[in-house]
């Protein structure tokens, strides 16, 4: 990294622990080390509360929000999600998943939420749990050296800031801010896809406890979201391969209002629903990891380590979950740094198997295999059970899934040898769908949000 100096002029402070970014990692993050009497320094670039994707949430979320002791707040916030719907265009009846249905019995719901709202209960609690948090405060710089780090940072009046910090916590999300410092940031070659998406009033939800379940369909050019808020609105996104992108020839609102138009299903529901603002988003790059996430003074959490599909809302979920994990290496680090290097390769082995975990199924959502998996589940071996634990976050803990996960696995190669063709057919769609089509047309709204 550049060696940056402050200059004379811009002030200085110093902390134990410097935190980039206000989201559910680093907030996450800020609160526990402040609350082990660390000083923190948590830095925001933007206001809560502002937008962003990524509102459904999984039912291992909701140890880690007791753990943080803000259960309650996220509940006031919250539709619960106690499932999930899969309509494919292949089929004619739905399939719906109880999260109540899995291994451990006692994970049975979770919640959609606004992320402004969040994320902003998130930052505040890590205020109020001792840190010292800065909104509008832009990082521009970290450098290392054998005692710590020192940060550089601008702030919305242009006003600089300079941190001498003994320890930094990269949670800038998709900015991915060391990853890109120290170009060890790398796109996935086993996907590639982007998204559009928006906020509905008026749309048609499931009827009665089903209302707040996430529903995900499959169209020929990838696949919708569709959840339900608190407050009446409902998000809905497309998740598409380039190359169907790369087709937009006309307004983002008009392609998107033609894509939901290629899903029967939902614009059934949407018939009658108003686009809130008028406002339609956009983002791509959606899949990559950096090559590491840890150093001798600095941790990757959630997105600014890695990034996958959000099929099965895990985001959230593993950002939070590597917070935790990373307080504990933070730590170790600054109090016990003979321990520090087995700390950081336990972190190292921890932060990829959540990613690894639902990728593996991600990568397979164009085989017809898999898909009959979701559309038809059954239970052999308790192989349901496993994925169910899987879909709802249980992958830490000594829930014993893994045999079955495992057999599952097998299950899918069987069926997958005796129906070759289709395989083979299956993969050849997800070579070409993943392929760069190179920059997209008005690739300037393409930005990650």
């Amino acid at each position: 990294m550049n060696s940056a100096v402050p200059s004379s002029e811009t002030p200085s402070s110093s902390c134990d622990v410097l935190v980039i970014g206000g989201g559910p990692a680093g907030s996450t993050v800020a609160a526990l080390l402040a609350r082990q009497g660390r000083d923190v320094v948590l830095l925001e670039k933007a206001h809560h509360p502002r937008f962003h994707i990524g509102e459904s949430l999984l039912p291992a979320n909701v140890a880690l929000f007791d753990r943080l002791g803000v259960r309650d707040q996220v509940e006031k916030i919250g539709m619960p999600k106690w499932g999930i719907e899969f309509v494919s265009p292949e089929h004619e009846h739905r399939s719906y998943l109880e999260f109540a249905d899995q291994w451990d019995k006692r994970q049975p719901y979770a919640w959609q939420v606004r992320r402004s709202e969040l994320d902003e209960l998130l930052f505040r609690h890590a205020a109020a749990s001792g840190a010292k948090a800065l909104e509008g405060c832009r990082v521009r710089d970290v450098s290392f050296d054998a005692e710590g780090a020192t940060v550089q940072a601008t702030l919305d009046d242009g006003a600089r800031r300079s941190w001498r910090a003994r320890f930094v916590v990269d949670a800038s999300g998709r900015d991915t801010f060391i990853a890109n410092k120290l170009r060890c940031k790398e796109k996935n070659p086993a996907h590639n896809s982007s998204a559009l998406f928006g906020h509905y009033t008026g749309a048609r939800r499931l009827p009665g406890v089903k209302e707040g379940n996430i529903s995900i369909m499959w169209f020929a050019h990838g696949w919708f979201w569709f959840i339900p808020l608190a407050d009446g609105t409902t998000s809905v996104g497309a998740v598409c391969w380039p190359y169907y992108l790369k087709q937009r020839d006309k307004p983002l609102k008009e392609f998107f209002d033609d894509t939901i138009a290629l899903c029967p299903e939902l614009a059934d529901r949407l018939k009658d629903a108003t686009l809130v603002g008028g406002d339609v988003h956009a983002t791509g790059n959606f899949s990559y990891c950096a090559t590491h996430c840890s150093g001798d003074r600095y941790l990757l959490l959630g997105d600014a380590f890695t990034f996958i599909d959000p099929m099965f809302s895990s985001g959230v979920y593993l950002a939070m979950h590597s917070a935790f994990d990373g307080a504990d290496v933070v730590a170790t680090c600054l109090d016990r740094p003979a321990e520090a290097a087995a700390a950081r390769t336990r972190f190292e082995a921890t932060m990829r198997k959540g990613p690894r975990e639902y990728s593996w199924f991600i990568f397979r959502v164009t085989n017809p295999t898999i898909r009959e998996m979701f559309m038809y589940p059954a239970n052999p071996l308790r192989v349901k059970e496993a994925l169910l634990s899987l879909l709802a976050g249980d992958i830490y803990g000594k829930t014993p899934i893994w045999p079955s996960l495992w057999a599952m696995k097998g299950i899918y190669y069987l069926i997958s040898l005796r129906s070759l063709r289709r395989t083979i057919g299956g993969w050849r769609r997800h070579r070409r769908n993943i392929q760069d089509m190179g920059p997209l047309r008005g690739e300037n709204i393409l930005e990650a949000q």
